[in-house]
């Protein structure tokens, strides 16, 4: 197994990340088991979180580094909550805060549109000249009532139409294929069989 730290602790992208890349022979490791702290995350823009905490945590374990950063855009708030969506409401990682205040936010909307967006950059060092870079969205509407229990983050008020229900009411399987994650993983995947200098 190649071994490859995850910059992040979030227990629902780990464990996302951990079957993605199972397949692969990759072996995800976060970068908590390893007692590395989160990076900052100073920016405005998925792509430059991403490549900070790729950097933090590549540099802190000596090992290449997979970073996401991910979030979801809403249509009628020019794009909020963004880059902020994990702590939209002030406090990191809170869910039901986050959820709470977008749904206040589009009260009276009429534009209910949002997209998921997410941003991988992969590292074989801190100082790689060359990072992997994806970015991914994946379409859907903001409902105002939550239903399904797989998901996290906004997941269960993030309808699909295409699917009929919300992202949080998937089965994982069909979540990873068609998320805004999986996309960006699959994308990842074959910029890497392309790049066959990679050893991580």
């Amino acid at each position: 197994m190649q071994k490859l730290v995850l910059a992040s602790n979030n227990a629902g992208k780990v464990k996302e990340f951990q079957a993605l890349l199972a397949p692969l022979n990759f072996q995800v490791v976060p970068q908590g088991e390893l007692g590395i702290p989160s990076a900052e995350e100073p920016h405005c823009t998925f792509v430059e979180n991403a490549l900070a905490k790729a950097r933090h945590a590549s540099a802190a374990s000596g090992l290449p580094a997979l970073a996401d950063d991910s979030g979801i855009c809403a249509h009628a708030l020019n794009g909020a909550p963004g880059a902020l969506s994990a702590r939209f409401a002030g406090e990191p990682g809170n869910d039901a805060a986050n959820n709470q205040k977008l749904i206040q936010d589009l009260n009276g909307k009429s534009d209910r549109g949002a997209h998921y967006v997410c941003a991988l950059v992969l590292v074989n060092s801190t100082d790689d000249p060359e990072p992997l870079i994806v970015q991914t969205r994946w379409h859907g509407t903001i409902v105002n009532q939550a239903s399904g229990s797989n998901g996290f983050g906004y997941d269960p008020y993030f309808f699909l139409p295409e699917q009929n229900c919300t992202a949080a009411e998937l089965d994982p399987a069909t979540k990873n294929l068609i998320s805004h994650r999986g996309q960006a993983l699959r994308e990842l995947i074959a910029q890497l069989q392309a790049r066959a200098s990679f050893q991580p």
